[in-house]
């Protein structure tokens, strides 16, 4: 399987990053390396002194396709779940300022959380799906999908013009604002709608 991320797809995100307003959807991969193990820890990486969470809307693909239609994208999911894209943002500034790819600020192993996947249906209107992010037990991240530059079809089907998307890929679909540094001892919880997606504690 394999990993999509879509960068920049929240204004305010964008704004609070003075990153540019892209045209179009901005995508990176990770490796499924970056995978961290259910209920295992995150451990701060050696090489970064400022990792941030990104907590964001997921979607598991359930079926081949390639150059899906928008009008069809809704028959390539099932399930929505919630996740982190970990990001080692001193590296990233760093790239970016060189013009360089982002994957050892983005891709590097335990960069990707991936919560519990709930059937679509169970969390109602995903152009319109509410999810937090609280670092101990105070909400740091508050989205909605509603705010999303691109909507999962959308990007289901601007994603499928480049990459064949296969059954057990995720796609992260972005980030709203709130981002922010994680230390030791902090304890991150997800929720997607009113379901609990998952606990992660940082090492």
């Amino acid at each position: 399987m394999k990993i999509i991320c879509i960068g920049r797809n929240y204004t305010k995100h964008i704004e609070e990053l003075n990153s540019e307003k892209p045209t179009e959807p901005v995508i990176f991969l990770k490796p499924d390396s970056a995978i961290l193990a259910k209920n295992q820890p995150f451990f701060i990486p050696p090489f970064s002194n400022d990792i941030h969470y990104e907590v964001e809307i997921l979607v598991k693909i359930n079926k081949v396709g390639k150059y899906i239609e928008e009008k069809f994208a809704h028959k390539y999911y099932d399930e929505i779940g919630l996740g982190i894209d970990f990001t080692a943002r001193d590296l990233q500034n760093a790239l970016k300022d060189k013009g360089l790819p982002w994957e050892k600020c983005k891709a590097f192993d335990g960069s990707a959380v991936i919560g519990e996947f709930y059937p679509k249906e169970k969390l109602g209107n995903l152009l319109d799906l509410s999810f937090t992010l609280q670092k101990n037990e105070e909400i740091v991240q508050n989205g909605n999908s509603k705010f999303m530059l691109w909507k999962i079809d959308e990007l289901i089907a601007y994603v499928s013009q480049f990459f064949t998307l296969k059954k057990g890929d995720i796609i992260f679909t972005g980030t709203p604002e709130g981002v922010g540094k994680v230390k030791e001892n902090d304890v991150l919880i997800g929720t997607v709608g009113a379901l609990k997606a998952f606990e992660v504690k940082i090492k």
